[in-house]
């Protein structure tokens, strides 16, 4: 019996090798199940976000969970195959602190970009394409990295390092990434696809309500300001600024900002410099060309775009407002550092949605020009009517009045018919002088001559305690140069402010008239008079040495009936 005890282990020892074994490939199956739950979850949640830049955080926080790496990354690559944008998780605030830069896609992560296929590394410094970590940056040595293919394309690749516990990177690993990869670039191109379809209704939205604010007569600031905070939404840029030309200083000069409210610990960006130089400029290279400009690298785009404060700059795009030949200004839009670059569809959709803003201010300018012309119009017929009709009628009055005095024998009657006489022949010499401002169109930014001495008599009036006469005759606004009518202004305005401090006046009146070469300023009142001795006080000096000085003269009289009277008159050549 004790011979046969060796033969019958053996069944017994196969036994719990096959137990064994089996145990080995059921704890093997649910690991396998347990990972393709968790990655049929990740599938889930990555696709359950439609914001592109969330997307790809969840994307690299998922893998790096899925196969147990302290690190990971996405690096998206730009349209020169370098690294536009560059999404870590694992690394602590303090870590990304210390970095000195992220990497730009050469060595290693370059090889990735020049060669999009799957690679496992077991430690990185080894591969002969290994260029190293930037300074600040953490050691690194286990590596696995997956291209993120959108319809075909490589969008970036997905990097992770250092698996947790010592281990390395496995095939179950690549495969479990692979596939991650797949669904990733699924979900990628959905969220590309919505921003896509959400910029273009706002575009529509911002394109119509433009056109309608222009069209309406809406003030030209307040739709430049429409225009920059609708194109920051379009863009979902942080700032916006609106570069209008300096075309005799070579310059852009900012007229409108807009920027997204700072929050997160975020500091407001806006533009440093109100003047940017065309030449060398990124607006200036879309002003010129009529092209959009777009710059990726933050520290490019920081030789072009010019931050207030330490902000650092991202991204920057530059669409011009107009066509080449036609360029209206240029809008200029940033992102903060790290966020993704201004891709071509961003860029064609602000290109379409600037163009037509333009086309729209050209159409307000046509359409303020016709109004102008219109109101022009208007007064040239109105001034007509004045001239041909009503100072016609009045000059027949005021000839027949005359003829009337020879025949009234009472010196009462026939001193009122002169009086009416003198008043219609006042109210003719006012009603050219209106015709004359009426035929001198100005524009709205420059006040004429003569509604700054109206402005200036209406100043004085609450001083005074009562209205100045006003009498304007001659082309004051087209024949007085403006140094002459510097002086001028100053003149009235020292005379009435010594009417309001010694005359005690309770009448004063102000006339002006241009004509015959020469311009005169006449101011009167009832006052108490000027002494003698007053006569050459300092501010009545002023006044005669700048008559001298423009060839004329100051004459200050006081009338029999009291009060005072000063005649300022200059040559209208000098």
């Amino acid at each position: 019996m004790a011979e046969k005890e060796p033969s019958a282990l053996i069944p017994s020892m196969r036994l719990d090798e096959l137990l064994a074994e089996l145990q080995s490939r059921l704890e093997a199956v649910l690991a396998t199940r347990d990972r393709v739950h968790a990655l049929l979850e990740a599938v889930v949640s990555i696709g359950s976000d439609l914001d592109l830049e969330v997307v790809l955080r969840r994307i690299v926080e998922t893998a790096t969970t899925l196969v147990d790496a302290t690190y990971g990354a996405m690096g998206v690559i730009g349209e020169e195959n370098t690294l536009v944008q560059f999404v870590p998780v694992g690394l602590s605030e303090e870590e990304i602190a210390r970095i000195e830069h992220w990497p730009h896609g050469l060595g290693l992560l370059g090889l990735l970009i020049k060669e999009p296929q799957t690679l496992r590394l077991t430690d990185i410094s080894q591969h002969p394409e290994s260029y190293g970590f930037p300074p600040g940056h953490p050691q690194m040595r286990g590596f696995l990295g997956v291209p993120v293919r959108v319809r075909g394309e490589v969008f970036g690749n997905l990097y992770l390092t250092e698996k947790r516990g010592g281990g390395q990177f496995d095939e179950d690993d690549e495969a479990i990434v692979v596939a991650l990869a797949t669904a990733a670039g699924v979900a990628i191109e959905n969220a590309r696809l919505y921003e896509e379809t959400r910029r273009r209704e706002t575009w529509l939205q911002a394109s119509a309500d433009i056109t309608t604010r222009l069209l309406s007569g809406a003030e030209p600031r307040e739709v430049l300001t429409s225009i920059a905070r609708r194109a920051r939404e379009m863009a979902d840029a942080d700032a916006v600024a609106i570069l209008l030309p300096d075309r005799d200083r070579g310059l852009l000069r900012l007229a409108q900002q807009d920027a997204a409210p700072a929050g997160d610990g975020q500091p407001e960006i806006r533009l440093a410099d109100e003047e940017v130089a065309v030449e060398g400029s990124l607006a200036g290279r879309a002003f010129v060309s009529g092209e959009p400009q777009a710059v990726d690298d933050p520290d490019d785009s920081r030789l072009h775009f010019a931050w207030a404060g330490d902000v650092p700059a991202g991204p920057v795009a530059a669409v011009p407002l107009g066509a080449a030949g036609a360029v209206r200004g240029v809008l200029t839009l940033a992102r903060r550092c790290g966020r993704l670059p201004f891709s071509r569809s961003v860029l064609r959709m602000l290109d379409a949605f600037a163009g037509q803003a333009a086309v729209a201010l050209e159409l307000a300018d046509a359409r303020r020009d016709a109004e102008r012309l219109g109101l022009l119009e208007d007064r040239d017929r109105i001034a007509k009517d004045l001239h041909d009709v009503v100072i016609q009628r009045l000059f027949a009055v005021a000839m027949t009045l005359m003829s009337a005095v020879r025949l009234v024998e009472r010196p009462e009657a026939s001193s009122r018919l002169q009086s009416a006489i003198d008043e219609l022949d006042t109210t003719i010499r006012q009603i050219r002088s209106t015709i004359f401002a009426l035929q001198s169109p100005r524009e709205e930014a420059a006040p004429s001559l003569r509604a700054q001495i109206v402005d200036l008599i209406e100043g004085a009036r609450g001083h005074l305690g009562f209205m100045p006469g006003v009498s304007l005759e001659g082309r004051l606004d087209n024949d007085v140069p403006d140094e002459i009518a510097e002086h001028l202004l100053a003149v009235l305005r020292e005379a009435l402010s010594n009417i309001v401090r010694h005359a005690k006046a309770t009448r004063a009146d102000v006339a002006v008239h241009a004509g015959g070469g020469r311009l005169t300023l006449v101011v009167e009142d009832n006052g108490t008079g000027i002494p003698a001795a007053e006569t050459r006080r300092s501010g009545l000096r002023n006044l005669a040495d700048r008559a001298e000085r423009l060839g004329g003269s100051l004459t200050l009289t006081c009338p029999e009936t009291g009060g005072t009277r000063l005649e300022w008159s200059v040559p209208l050549g000098a």
